[in-house]
C-alpha cells in the first residue's frame, strides 16, 4: 500500500497556513531556478493541530480504522514530539498493524518522555514479547508493576514471558496474581495449565482446563485442552466429544500454528498431533477447520 504520510501532510499544512493568514510571496526567477518562500511556524502554532489529529486517530480506532488512524498517528507525532500519550498511540497502532519493532521503537519514545507511567511500561512490555524479546518484556513489566500492582493483565503478560523461557514457577506465580485480581479473567487458570502439562502434571493441567470452562463454557481452547489430555490418557470416547465441540465453537484451534501462537508448549503440542491424527477427528477438522490464512 502506497504511504500517504508525506502527502497528508502537505495539504494539511497548506490547509493551516491558509487559515493562519499566511500568503506566499512571488517567486523570484534566478537562472530558471524557483526558490519557494517558506514561513517560519513556531511548534506553538502547529502544536493544537497536533492534538487534533491525535484526537482523529483516537476516533478511528475505535471504528477499527487502523490504516487511517496509523497515517494521523505518525503525522502526529511529528508535530507533537514531547507528548508520550502520541507515542503511546503510535505504538499501539504499530503493534495493531504487525509492525512489532517500529511498535517496540515508539514504546521506548514513550517511556523516554514518560519513565514512571506504567501503562507505557506494560506496553513497552508486551511489544517486546511480540518481537520474542522475553527478559526484555518481563524487565518492562515488572517495572510497570512497581507503580501499579493492580494490572490483571500486566500480571498475565508476565507470566506469558516467563512461559515462553521455560520458567514454570514464575509463570505460574504471575497467573495466579493475575486471576487473585480478576476471578472471571479464565485466561489466567487457562495458561497455568499450559504451565503444569509441560511439567508432567497433566492432571492437575485437565483440572485447571475444566476450572476455566467454568468460568467462561463458550472458549474453544480449555475444551480442546481437555479433549487433548484426555486423550493421552485413554478416555477416547470423551476426548472426542469435546474436541469436536471446540472445534465447532471456533475452527481457527484446528491450526497447530494457532495453537503455538497461544503458547501451547512441546509436550501439548505432542499430544494434540496424535489426538488429530485421530480418524474421527480428521474428519471434525474437515468439516470444522478455519485455515490460518482467512483469521
Amino acid at each position: 500500500m502506497r504511504n500517504l504520510t508525506k502527502v497528508v501532510y502537505r495539504h494539511w499544512l497548506l490547509s493551516v497556513l491558509v487559515m493562519l493568514g499566511v500568503t506566499l510571496n512571488p517567486p523570484r526567477v534566478k537562472a530558471q531556478a524557483v526558490v519557494p518562500y517558506t514561513p517560519e511556524i513556531s511548534s506553538e502554532t502547529l502544536a493544537p493541530y497536533g492534538s487534533q489529529l491525535l484526537q482523529d486517530a483516537v476516533q478511528l480506532i475505535r471504528f477499527q480504522e487502523y490504516g487511517l488512524a496509523l497515517s494521523r498517528a505518525r503525522l502526529a507525532a511529528r508535530l507533537l514530539p514531547n507528548q508520550y500519550e502520541t507515542w503511546f498511540i503510535l505504538g499501539t497502532l504499530h503493534i495493531q498493524e504487525g509492525d512489532n519493532q517500529a511498535g517496540v521503537d515508539a514504546f521506548v519514545r514513550a517511556k523516554d518522555l514518560a519513565p514512571d507511567e506504567p501503562e507505557v511500561l506494560f506496553a513497552l512490555g508486551n511489544a517486546y514479547f511480540q518481537v520474542e524479546d522475553y527478559e526484555s518484556a518481563i524487565r518492562e513489566i515488572r517495572a510497570g508493576l512497581a507503580f501499579n500492582s493492580e494490572s490483571p493483565q500486566a500480571f498475565f503478560d508476565l507470566g506469558n514471558s516467563y512461559l515462553q523461557l521455560g520458567q514454570f514457577t514464575d509463570a505460574i506465580a504471575s497467573y495466579q496474581q493475575s486471576y487473585d485480581l480478576d476471578e472471571e479473567f479464565w485466561p489466567a487458570i487457562n495458561n497455568i495449565g499450559l504451565a503444569e502439562y509441560e511439567q508432567g502434571n497433566k492432571e492437575r493441567a485437565i483440572a485447571l482446563w475444566r476450572d476455566t470452562v467454568n468460568i467462561d463454557q463458550s472458549q474453544a481452547e480449555p475444551l480442546l485442552a481437555i479433549a487433548v489430555g484426555l486423550y493421552h490418557q485413554g478416555r477416547q470416547t470423551e476426548a472426542i466429544r469435546l474436541g469436536t465441540q471446540a472445534l465447532q465453537l471456533d475452527g481457527k484451534y484446528g491450526n497447530p500454528e494457532f495453537l503455538i501462537l497461544n503458547l501451547w508448549g512441546e509436550n501439548l503440542m505432542a499430544d494434540t498431533e496424535v489426538f488429530f491424527a485421530n480418524p474421527t477427528m480428521k474428519r471434525v477438522l474437515e468439516d470444522n477447520l478455519i485455515p490460518l490464512e482467512d483469521q
